[in-house]
């Protein structure tokens, strides 16, 4: 790995700092030999949240896990640049440019699935296989875009985000968590997943505030690369819509669930879900 790395490189032992071209210090943890596999995070998460999946297929792969801009650990460094999924999707790939690693294979979860999708389309001479896991945004089946978000979600997104502005962090997340998993999640997530959401809690009125496009069968069209769309059995039904859909719409895609898992299937059935991803990524050199 041919990486620039930046002087925060020496503030913070345990990370990599990769120098993009754009000016960003991007923090990153590496782990593993063979085929670089980059990880991208989605709401309130970090490179801390692929940690079940590198204790594993690192075995197998270079496994790479990173955080996008404004989130932890690093975020003050970085307010400077634009919090919106475009900034994001250019972010990663002049990370993967940066570490001299393309084409890679990029697994992105739920906003990250969108970045990932994205990114994958926009450079496909920097993506080898492509893995979303429940991707987040709406769809956009014919030529009338899709509706804006019903009045009960937005007035849940306006209620969390004043919340969490107002300081009341885990009133917040408790909202927020449960309506994208299932109720009670928040309160029964491992500690490590809770401190990492608290630790990028004001990260989610900007995203509220940068909506995500639409998959269309237009974009979809162009994505080239093998594509894995995996989703939890008990996800909620906007992340499994757009699996099906994206299923069909996608070139070379193949389809995966996990049972028993909801949105944040590869920290609660991690084991599941390492062996999905693993035999995709073999079975794609074939």
């Amino acid at each position: 790995m041919n990486a620039r790395l930046s002087p925060l490189s020496l503030a913070h032992p345990d990370l990599r700092f990769a120098a993009t071209r754009s000016g960003l210090n991007v923090p990153f943890v590496a782990r593993g030999e063979g085929e670089p596999v980059i990880f991208v995070h989605g709401s309130l998460c970090d490179y801390r949240y692929w940690s079940g999946q590198a204790a594993i297929l690192s075995r197998s792969f270079m496994c790479i896990s990173l955080s996008l801009s404004h989130y932890w650990p690093v975020a003050q460094d970085r307010a400077q640049s634009d919090f919106t999924w475009k900034a994001h999707v250019a972010e990663l790939a002049e990370f993967i440019e940066a570490l001299n690693l393309g084409p890679v294979h990029l697994v992105g979860h739920s906003r990250g699935g969108c970045i990932a999708f994205h990114m994958a389309q926009q450079y496909p001479y920097l993506v080898q296989t492509l893995t979303l896991a429940d991707p987040g945004g709406p769809l956009q089946t014919g030529d009338t875009p899709p509706p804006a978000l019903p009045p009960a979600t937005a007035a849940l997104r306006a209620e969390v985000a004043a919340l969490i502005e107002a300081g009341e962090i885990d009133a917040g997340l408790t909202m927020f968590v449960d309506s994208v998993s299932m109720p009670g999640t928040w309160s029964k997530s491992p500690a490590g997943f809770r401190n990492m959401a608290i630790d990028n809690a004001l990260t989610l009125p900007k995203q509220f505030r940068d909506e995500l496009p639409a998959y269309t069968q237009a974009l979809a069209a162009g994505v080239r690369c093998k594509t894995l769309l995996v989703q939890g059995e008990r996800s909620p039904h906007t992340y499994r819509d757009n699996v099906a859909q994206l299923q069909q719409w996608l070139p070379q895609a193949d389809k995966q669930q996990i049972a028993g898992a909801s949105h944040g299937m590869n920290v609660s059935h991690p084991a599941a879900f390492n062996r999905v991803l693993q035999a995709f990524i073999d079975g794609a050199g074939r």
